[in-house]
């Protein structure tokens, strides 16, 4: 007796590649074994065909082969390159910079040091001084137009000369010109390299114990020309 034939799912069927649909040359393996697994043995695959898939393999694996030895060289590369990076960092502790930031940090310091670059000549300048709630407490107005770096001094007071709490303080710059045009002014501020610290973000140094990455800082300076000798080579402030 003949029974009646029934369709049936095979849902043991392998799965190649990993799950970004990339084929590796495992998987190009499997899939050659298992070709020649299912194949009609009254119609075998051709040798110049089975010849052309075995090449392809070979070439697979050279590919495969070199892409990892490059991924290794680079990986030594990036470690080698952050580890003399990192040495080079430490070496600058202890350094005075000058250094991209309009956040000013009052720690109980009788003066801050910071300033502002003009690419162009303006016709009028204000700088506004705010408090960590965003209110007003110091407005420097009329200050030096010319392009160029100037520098400014603060004494931690607010308009009416009163002395300002400690925290964190942020400034701002408006700049006026002739003819209207926008033209923005990059603050930056003095201080001195406390310390590095290593993240799994990267390399970041410490100013004043305030945590800064190294491309902001602009310059390394001579000491001598951030000290608040009085001497006033600023060019206004308080």
């Amino acid at each position: 007796m003949i029974n009646g034939l029934t369709n049936t799912q095979n849902t043991n069927q392998p799965v190649y590649g990993d799950p970004k649909g990339v084929m590796g040359k495992d998987d190009f393996m499997k899939l050659m074994i298992e070709q020649l697994k299912y194949q009609d043995p009254l119609n075998p695959m051709e040798s110049q065909e089975f010849a052309a898939q075995l090449a392809q393999f070979s070439s697979l694996e050279q590919l495969s082969n070199l892409n990892s030895a490059v991924n290794e060289s680079i990986n030594a590369n990036y470690l080698l390159t952050q580890s003399i990076n990192n040495t080079l960092t430490a070496t600058l502790i202890g350094k005075e910079v000058k250094f991209a930031g309009n956040e000013l940090q009052n720690n109980g310091d009788n003066t801050v040091k910071f300033g502002y670059t003009l690419p162009a000549n303006a016709n009028d300048v204000t700088v506004s001084i705010y408090d960590s709630a965003g209110n007003p407490v110091k407005k420097l107005e009329h200050q030096p137009s010319t392009q160029g770096d100037h520098k400014l001094s603060w004494d931690f007071t607010d308009n009416d000369g009163k002395k300002l709490e400690k925290g964190k303080y942020t400034v701002k710059v408006e700049v006026e010109t002739d003819d209207e045009t926008p033209m923005t002014a990059q603050i930056f501020q003095y201080g001195s390299i406390t310390g590095v610290r290593f993240t799994e973000n990267g390399t970041k140094i410490l100013i004043d114990g305030e945590e800064f990455l190294l491309s902001d800082v602009l310059e390394i300076i001579n000491p001598s020309l951030t000290k608040h000798t009085g001497e006033s080579e600023e060019d206004g402030g308080n």
